[in-house]
């Protein structure tokens, strides 16, 4: 798979500011996240770590534009987040999307120009350059003509990836990304994702294989409906943190501090 620096990351700025304030968000009848508040930029890899039920999935679709806020809010580079933004590439878990829809990697990979484009007007020479960029990066080009559902889960994730990069997307926000993926996949993802990071970009993924957070993530924030802690890795990612996410012995045997 060939990686290198993105054209299309030049308008990424370390400094560009992803911001949470005393986020209330009610799932149905039950509220999924209270009083939430935390800080991030571009250039940094965030996990987001918590038990199931601890609003991981809820709060990446709220950076989205993807749920209401009951309160609080959400401001990115400064501005507030009200509905989907073509900066914020979300990306769902695997097992909720339907890989039997019968489209091409290039048909998904297309998908991310809509927003620049709309849905109806015929693609410009930039667009499917940027299309075949994103490709290139994923290693994708190959499998361009390849129906979704003949690829493997590493494949599947990469696509996904490309669409972001075709959206040119500043923030990627990927839920439970390594689920179901083989250690060749996973590495492979690791490595992309902090590619992204160390590029410009901002990447907040939930995550759940506390072995391997110091190695591909360097902040963290830890989740259970309310923040428990958020900041590096080395300050936060500590066995007393997990113990009030995860409950007493979480961090035995993972090395954390």
């Amino acid at each position: 798979m060939t990686h290198e620096t993105h054209d299309s990351c030049a308008h990424c700025d370390r400094h560009h500011e992803l911001v949470v304030e005393n986020l209330d968000v009610r799932y149905r009848a039950v509220r999924a996240l209270e009083d939430v508040s935390f800080s991030t930029s571009c250039g940094s890899c965030v996990a987001l770590i918590g038990p199931n039920g601890a609003g991981k999935s809820t709060l990446l679709k709220a950076i989205a534009g993807l749920l209401p806020l009951e309160n609080g809010r959400i401001l990115w580079r400064g501005s507030r987040v009200g509905k989907w933004s073509r900066e914020i590439a979300y990306l769902p878990q695997r097992e909720d999307v339907d890989w039997k829809f019968p489209i091409t990697v290039r048909g998904v990979v297309r998908m991310g120009r809509y927003p620049n484009v709309g849905w109806w007007r015929p693609f410009s020479k930039a667009d499917d350059a940027a299309v075949d960029k994103a490709l290139e990066v994923m290693g994708l080009m190959e499998l361009e003509n390849r129906q979704i559902s003949q690829l493997s889960g590493g494949q599947q994730q990469r696509v996904f990836l490309a669409r972001a990069i075709a959206q040119e997307a500043h923030a990627f926000l990927l839920d439970e990304p390594f689920t179901g993926l083989d250690r060749t996949s996973k590495a492979a993802l690791a490595t992309l994702l902090r590619d992204l990071a160390s590029e410009g970009r901002l990447v907040v993924a939930s995550h759940h294989d506390l072995d391997t957070v110091k190695d591909i993530y360097d902040e963290v924030l830890l989740l259970k409906r309310r923040k428990i802690a958020s900041g590096p890795v080395s300050a936060i990612f500590t066995e007393a943190n997990l113990n009030k996410a995860f409950g007493s012995l979480a961090g035995v045997g993972r090395g954390v501090a």
